[in-house]
């Protein structure tokens, strides 16, 4: 069976351990997210954190996330010291036995959406993005440097519209979605900050950028390999090019660039439907059997998307993501693994992003983190595992 989990941003989190119990999950999903990104995690804060939620009946299973420092990233700076602070973190948390560590490597900020409130037809609300409005931000709000020449003269122009009929309370609501800061972090950044992180990656480029990760790879994955932990790099989201930054991880020629980089299992991904479904061009279920055997971590969400990069988030089973394919082929190569990797436990699988559902409007949660709205698509995606591996069976 794959390893049910569920995110929970540690004892601040509104979501409690005592009501994960109850959603069906077994393992939990979390971070020291008040640790730095650059700084080494400490074995008695792992083992603190590990101690708390082995109290409730859970486990630890994966780490989500080890933050890359931006100087990591750009290779400037202090960087050696900050690759050597993730490699102690990594040995830290290997002698724990917390066996799976997601990361992504996404340039100055983390996701991006326009909105975070989008209202289905059901009362649901999720998070959406819109191209045009993603530019009018960039252009006029944000005003980075040369914006106007990251998109075509049509979304320019309803861009410019869009912002001429902009109240001023929408105009902040569309800028506070773009400033939030990394999920679990509780930070917030600044126009200036976002600025001068957007700058500080002007002529790197994509193939100086992948090159900086590769080079990354090289130095951690050995580590993990030897600590007995499996590396899971989240792909990018959206996956496609923003603020005139390079992208790392958007379509399967990228991440079998990357998983080439490094041969080794613990050089894995963490296979995101949403993300990697946000743009039309990607082939999920394809993309599933051809990575299958270096998918380290899942992430099950779904999207209603077009060719304009625009796409919102929706209910599970309804979306342009064959989520049954990609369940599919990751059962089978659960079953292989079963049958060729000594020790092996299971794929960790969690709901991602989940809609705000029932009672979820009454409280308040991390942007895509509710409690019933994930609770919900943790069950479908139990059922469908039991109905699937049944199927297999006869």
């Amino acid at each position: 069976m794959f390893i049910h989990s569920w995110r929970w941003f540690g004892p601040d989190d509104p979501v409690t351990l005592d009501q994960i119990v109850q959603t069906g999950a077994t393992h939990i999903v979390t971070a020291l997210h008040r640790v730095p990104a650059g700084e080494t995690w400490l074995p008695e804060e792992i083992r603190t954190r590990k101690e708390l939620i082995q109290s409730s009946g859970l486990q630890w299973g994966v780490v989500e996330s080890v933050p890359v420092h931006e100087e990591i990233k750009k290779r400037s700076g202090h960087y050696r010291d900050r690759i050597e602070n993730y490699k102690q973190s990594l040995k830290n948390l290997g002698r724990e036995k917390i066996g799976t560590v997601c990361y992504n490597f996404m340039p100055a900020l983390d996701w991006s959406r326009t909105n975070l409130k989008n209202r289905g037809r059901d009362g649901s609300e999720a998070s959406s993005f819109d191209f045009t409005l993603f530019a009018a931000m960039d252009i006029h709000l944000l005003k980075r440097p040369g914006a106007s020449e990251s998109y075509p003269p049509e979304i320019l122009e309803k861009a410019e519209a869009l912002i001429r009929e902009m109240t001023a309370a929408r105009r902040k609501e569309l800028l506070d979605t773009f400033l939030l800061g990394f999920p679990g972090s509780g930070e917030t950044f600044s126009l200036k900050a976002v600025l001068e992180r957007i700058e500080g990656y002007a002529g790197l480029g994509r193939d100086g950028y992948i090159s900086n990760l590769k080079e990354f790879l090289k130095e951690i994955v050995p580590v993990a390999e030897s600590e007995g932990v499996l590396l899971a790099l989240h792909p990018d989201d959206p996956p496609f090019p923003l603020l005139g930054l390079p992208r790392a991880v958007s379509n399967l020629r990228d991440a079998l660039e990357i998983i080439s980089a490094v041969d080794s299992h613990s050089n894995g991904l963490t296979f995101c439907t949403g993300s990697f479904g946000a743009s039309s061009t990607n082939d999920l279920p394809r993309m599933a059997r051809e990575l299958a055997g270096r998918i380290n971590f899942l992430h099950i969400r779904n999207v209603i998307r077009d060719d304009r990069f625009n796409f919102q988030e929706c209910n599970l089973l309804e979306g342009d993501v064959d989520v049954y394919a990609i369940m599919k082929t990751m059962i089978l190569e659960d079953l292989h693994r079963v049958k060729s990797r000594p020790g092996y436990e299971g794929i960790p699988v969690r709901p991602d992003h989940g809609a705000r559902i029932l009672d979820d409007h009454n409280k308040i949660y991390y942007p895509g983190y509710p409690l019933y709205g994930r609770m919900k698509n943790l069950a479908e995606i139990r059922g469908l595992e039991a109905g699937i591996r049944n199927c297999l069976s006869h």
